[in-house]
């Protein structure tokens, strides 16, 4: 089984092979969706993945202005193959601002000074295979060159080196990273890190009964430096939708991981960038939930980590594009979380500090 990385850094359009849609019910649906979008959006990609015979294109919409210093959100989906539904939920979320964009002049204003991206599908060849790690077998969500503080040897979920056949391979040390692991680390120092304003969403499944939205780190305990601008969000985020289901929190309040792409970007970020504000968050679908309602998914490998009843999925499908809704809004209306007077930064730091580090 042969796995071929092939980057077209320069090329406008995804290379596609027509007769690949078929192969991938996700890729399809979305490669269906770039076809319309030629009037109102960017279609990119950030390469292709070739395995066993057949070409995966990695594929990315832009919505709002080509200038990367415009406040931007970002959703992602699909990083670990397994979680199918996390791919589609930002599908789904994408076909609704397809829609919007063709009616609603609020949506049109807001894409004169901000920007939405979508990457949807960066594993397909390990959703196509129906494992949660590449075709190197590596999981890439563990693959960044960043170390967790005080893993113990034998939590292996959390990172390890011993051998693909197992979940949550790192790759080997000193390697360098993973095609698809590397092109969305350039695709997002290209486009979210020239930002002063900059928020992205990398959607999960198959942890826990409740929604968590996390924020980094996974490395570490120790607080995050923009621990008042996420406690902004947070007090906005209950103030609007009083009645949301998400779990707001560190990730590593549930367990730390090795090689976390989103520490190592938002480091990067806070280093080249340190005026700006970039907080990279993850949503983690909690799918015990599922289970519990449907016993009978336990026995199925896709069904630990997606609703597999129809009525579940469409409510899955649509329970998100309020948040996402509220967080392009966030980015767009920066101003009442983003350079706040330094009193209140100072109040929201303490609050955020009693909330999840114990003051």
């Amino acid at each position: 089984m042969s796995l071929s990385p092939q980057l077209n850094p320069n090329s406008k359009e995804p290379v596609i092979t027509r007769a690949d849609r078929r192969l991938l019910p996700e890729l399809r649906e979305l490669l269906i969706l770039t076809d319309h979008l030629s009037d109102i959006a960017r279609v990119g990609s950030l390469g292709n993945v070739t395995y066993q015979g057949t070409s995966f294109p990695l594929v990315t919409v832009a919505f709002g202005p080509e200038d990367p210093k415009t406040p931007v959100l970002a959703l992602f989906g699909g990083v670990h193959g397994l979680e199918r539904i996390g791919t589609r939920v930002c599908i789904a979320y994408l076909r609704t601002i397809m829609e919007l964009a063709r009616w609603d002049r609020s949506t049109l204003e807001m894409f004169k000074t901000t920007r939405l991206l979508f990457v949807p599908l960066i594993n397909p060849v390990g959703m196509f295979a129906q494992r949660r790690s590449n075709g190197n077998g590596v999981d890439l969500m563990r693959n960044a060159p960043v170390e967790a503080d005080h893993m113990p040897w034998y939590q292996v979920y959390g990172g390890h080196r011993i051998s693909p056949s197992l979940p949550w391979y790192r790759g080997k040390a000193g390697a360098e990273m993973e095609f698809e692991s590397q092109a969305i680390c350039d695709f997002v120092r290209r486009e979210i890190f020239p930002a002063k304003v900059a928020i992205s969403v990398d959607v999960h499944s198959g942890y826990g009964k409740v929604d968590r939205f996390w924020f980094p780190y996974a490395r570490t305990k120790t607080p995050l430096p923009n621990v008042a601008e996420v406690c902004a969000l947070k007090n906005m985020l209950d103030r609007t939708y009083s009645n949301h289901v998400y779990r707001v929190e560190p990730q590593s309040h549930q367990y730390m991981t090795h090689g976390d792409l989103w520490d190592l970007l938002y480091d990067e970020y806070r280093v080249q960038n340190p005026q700006g504000r970039f907080i990279p968050f993850s949503l983690e679908l909690g799918s015990w939930l599922w289970i519990r309602k449907n016993w009978r998914q336990m026995f199925s490998l896709l069904g630990v980590f997606n609703p597999r009843l129809p009525h579940r999925v469409q409510r899955i499908l649509r329970r998100h594009v309020p948040l996402f809704d509220f967080l392009y809004r966030a980015v767009h209306s920066n101003e009442s979380w983003i350079g706040l007077p330094q009193q209140k930064l100072e109040r929201l730091d303490r609050q955020g500090r009693e909330i999840w580090y114990g003051g």
